[in-house]
């Protein structure tokens, strides 16, 4: 009988006497937009099957326009115009095939106020960096959600620990105490909410607990809370004179994305799950002016670690995809800046492109850009500022300074000459805007400071008072304040000690810090305060003194106020001189450490002709500071 109706079946679906199904929506991203917003109408798509030949109908102060679907009928684009006088709240949209009606949900947002919000960070500011799973557990409730048990695993380095967004707005008073002004967050994209044994590192099955492989970019991880309490952290973060800085990814996706599978165009994706290119990272080929474009094609189309599926740029519904979805982010939270990931792996026009829609709804929105290289031509190819010999200027304001961040490991934790950390510096013509590169001792994608084979707490805190002094705007891994611990990836991502329950002691309380994380964080602290104190640290122009194997004196010199910096490696007494006219202090201008490591020094320009003396004790870092 079975084999019968299906063979009836088969005939009446042949002679189109059977019904179709009614369309299923899955989704329709963005899932809300704005009424005044830049970009009107917006791009919607809307996910699901049966999708074909669809009709979309919009209520009153919504216009949808004529739908595109993909092959597959899983994929419907189309524009939603939103009258300027269209009332704040949810809506619902008809979507109709052949086969029948369903409906699709969509919201009209206010814009957020202004005021206190989307202001952009600078050298004004100091930078925390927190992956938000190893820093603070602050609700129990989402640690092993039902959506996705079985990831939670503290013994693990892979796993899930504990940590969540409610936790990093319970230590905001933490920070602000240590004085960070601007907070960046790893991505809090919704990932892969279950194991397979396809992603796993020597045999172990892992998670995505890190929050580089989304399966949402409209979504945040369970496990760290949802978007309402994303926008709560930004406004907590705000009032607590705090800015906010968002992870996001627009290079690829985690494997576990429906896209791997179902792409919504044919070339949404640089290659398929089967067949692709892997990136091989010859980042080189991008900044020479001789390479052809298949030899740039495996790092700019390939998937990193031959498992992320790599966003294809060049599809303008992909392009305009990723351009919503961070406009989106900055809107519906209230962000002040995007770190965004692998940024050379990602077609420069579209940086162009994309910064220009970012500027024109949020002109203050400061964009800070990874590219892990220590060649500085190459860092310097991506900032904004300038167009490059491709023409383009890619609009990207800030760029992590690698360079500077290898030679800081080399001399302060390691055999370098001082002579390194200037060497450096002398490269900054090369950048449009030096004051605007992220300094930084560490982060989640190397082994830590305290690492290094020849790391100590002392030489960590000569680290930290250069990364305050020099140009630029210093970041501060979570942990490294109280001299964390941890080799390569996943153990430089340890636990913050304190920030989960059942823990012995707090690192996050004076009380519970042991002596050395104590001097460490007490340094850490005390230069933050003398940043915030001494606009030349933050803004002023930057004058190299003297740099040789033992020894590095530099000055900052903003608006008649100089501050110098003196760094002495050596055994024995550091004695330094130069012309004081050169750092433009005055006859007998008196000067003061700030940190009290060494003597005060003074400019005599009766005795010494012009010259300022300074004597640093062995292994001391100084910053001389002018005495009212």
């Amino acid at each position: 009988m079975r084999a019968v109706a299906a063979a009836l079946a088969l005939a009446l679906a042949g002679a189109g006497l059977v019904a179709a199904a009614p369309p299923v929506i899955k989704g329709v991203e963005p899932p809300s937009w704005w009424t005044g917003h830049s970009i009107n109408p917006v791009r919607l798509l809307i996910r699901g099957r049966g999708l074909t030949g669809a009709r979309v109908e919009a209520p009153a102060g919504l216009s949808a326009g004529e739908p595109r679907t993909n092959a597959a009928g899983t994929a419907l684009f189309v524009d939603l115009a939103i009258d300027g006088a269209a009332a704040p709240g949810p809506r619902r949209l008809s979507v109709t095939t052949a086969g029948g009606r369903a409906e699709a949900s969509f919201e009209v947002l206010a814009p957020l106020p202004r005021a206190g919000r989307f202001q952009g960070f600078s050298s004004d500011d100091v930078i925390y960096l927190v992956m938000p799973d190893r820093f603070s557990d602050g609700d129990a409730r989402n640690d092993d959600p039902p959506v996705s048990r079985g990831l939670l695993d503290r013994a693990r380095p892979r796993y899930y620990h504990g940590g969540d967004l409610q936790g990093v707005i319970d230590r905001l008073p933490y920070l602000a105490d240590l004085g960070v002004t601007a907070l960046w967050l790893n991505p809090v994209y919704d990932n892969v909410n279950h194991l397979n044994q396809r992603q796993s590192v020597d045999g172990q099955a892992v998670t995505d607990y890190h929050g580089y492989g989304a399966t949402d970019l409209y979504a945040v991880e369970e496990r760290l809370g949802d978007v309402a309490k994303m926008r709560e952290l930004v406004d907590a973060a705000h009032r607590s004179g705090i800015k906010v800085i968002q992870d996001q990814v627009a290079n690829h996706v985690g494997p576990y994305h429906p896209w791997a599978d179902d792409p919504p165009t044919p070339t949404w994706l640089n290659g398929t799950r089967e067949k692709h290119l892997e990136n091989r990272w010859q980042t080189w080929t991008l900044m020479d002016p001789h390479a052809t474009p298949a030899l740039r094609k495996e790092t700019l189309d390939g998937w990193f670690v031959d498992v992320l599926p790599d966003l294809n740029q060049d599809d303008p519904e992909m392009a305009r995809y990723l351009v919503q979805n961070s406009l989106w982010w900055v809107g519906v939270t209230g962000l002040d800046g995007i770190r965004q990931d692998t940024l050379p792996y990602v077609p420069r026009a579209f940086w162009r492109d994309w910064t220009a829609a970012l500027k024109r709804e949020y002109p203050q929105l400061t964009v800070v850009g990874e590219l892990f290289d220590g060649n500085p031509a190459l860092v310097s190819f991506f900032q904004g500022g300038a167009a490059r010999f491709d023409g383009i200027d890619t609009g990207v304001d800030a760029l992590f300074d690698f360079p500077l961040y290898y030679a800081v490991r080399r001399v302060f934790a390691g055999d370098a000459p001082m002579r390194d950390l200037a060497v450096a510096l002398g490269h900054d013509h090369l950048y449009p805007r030096p004051d605007l590169l992220v300094t930084f001792l560490g982060l989640h994608d190397v082994a830590r400071f305290m690492n290094e084979r020849k790391a100590t707490p002392q030489g960590l805190r000569a680290a930290f008072t250069f990364l305050f002094t020099t140009r630029g705007i210093p970041l501060v891994y979570y942990g490294d304040e109280v001299a964390l611990p941890g080799g390569d990836d996943p153990d430089n991502r340890r636990d913050f000690p304190g920030g989960f329950p059942g823990e012995a002691r707090s690192a996050f309380t004076a009380a519970g810090r042991m002596a050395e994380e104590q001097a460490v964080f007490d340094h850490v602290r005390r230069l933050a305060q003398l940043r915030k104190e001494e606009p030349a640290l933050r803004r002023g122009r930057l004058v190299q003194l003297q740099a040789d194997d033992h020894a590095y004196v530099f000055a900052r010199v903003h608006e008649g106020r100089t501050v110098v910096m003196a760094f002495n490696a050596s055994d024995a007494p550091l004695a330094s001189d130069f012309f004081a006219a050169a750092v433009s202090l005055r006859p007998d201008t008196p000067l003061r450490d700030a940190l009290g490591s060494a003597a005060s020094a003074v400019v005599d320009m009766v005795f010494s002709g012009g010259r300022l003396h300074l004597m640093i004790p062995p292994h001391t870092a100084a910053v001389f500071v002018p005495v009212p």
